[in-house]
């Protein structure tokens, strides 16, 4: 899917309603009992070549809300990381210009000596897509679930909660610095997952312009339940299964 939405559209994409935003618990709940299912999963997807994986979490999450998924890919056969800077609040936890998680990816990077695959859910895909750009000699790929990288930062039901937790209004000047970069193209493989049902963010804010190294694709879920869902931890192993240099669009099977 090719997006064409002037600037004007996209600042009038709007955060999801309150009504939406109230069934994201129950769903998300719903979602992590799917987990007790994964290893069964794990014997239906590709297996994993060993190469590094660094999983982000979202905003206020630390490396206990995506245990699961690291779980999920070590079973499959990749050797995930956790980003080991605790809880996700913007610029305070990764530096003003990302240094401190530039840095753990650098760390896996020379450990292992080869390319890292990011994982970000939410906060974490922006800014796995920032770090990129940053250093991409040492990313092999990127996968967003969830992640407003796009539009008005404020196209979401949790930005007043940030802008005071994170300590910083999310229109000065370093915060738009960041996002900028986070929205400009990616210079690795890329792919966004997004759900229309999505009750944080505004998911038409999760999608990226379509081109032979970016793609779109849409799930059924909530937004806190992503790393949990079903969906999205079998396209995920699909899509880090690629080996380096050969990424193709991702391809839905029944």
């Amino acid at each position: 899917m090719t997006l064409h939405l002037s600037p004007s559209r996209l600042e009038a994409i709007r955060a999801p309603s309150m009504l939406l935003a109230l069934t994201e618990v129950p769903r998300a709940f719903g979602e992590y009992r799917a987990l007790a299912r994964a290893s069964a999963l794990a014997d239906e997807v590709p297996a994993g070549d060993g190469h590094p994986v660094l999983v982000i979490p979202g905003f206020m999450a630390g490396d206990g809300s995506t245990a699961g998924l690291r779980s999920f890919l070590g079973d499959v056969g990749y050797d995930a990381r956790a980003w080991a800077l605790g809880r996700n609040f913007g610029p305070r936890s990764i530096g003003k210009e990302g240094e401190q998680l530039i840095a753990r990816l650098e760390d896996i990077h020379d450990e292992t000596g080869h390319t890292v695959s990011l994982v970000g859910w939410s906060l974490g895909g922006i800014m796995a897509r920032i770090i990129a750009q940053r250093v991409p000699q040492c990313v092999r790929q990127i996968v967003t679930l969830g992640s407003p990288f796009a539009g008005s930062p404020r196209a979401t039901n949790v930005w007043r909660a940030y802008e005071f937790l994170a300590g910083h209004r999310i229109d000065d000047p370093a915060a738009q610095m960041l996002l900028e970069l986070g929205m400009q193209h990616p210079p690795v493989p890329t792919t966004a997952l997004y759900s229309r049902a999505d009750g944080v963010v505004a998911w038409q804010n999760c999608r990226q312009r379509a081109s032979a190294t970016t793609e779109n694709v849409e799930v059924a879920g909530s937004h806190l339940g992503l790393c949990a869902n079903p969906a999205v931890l079998r396209i995920v192993a699909d899509r880090l299964a690629q080996p380096e240099g050969e990424w193709q669009p991702y391809a839905a099977t029944a």
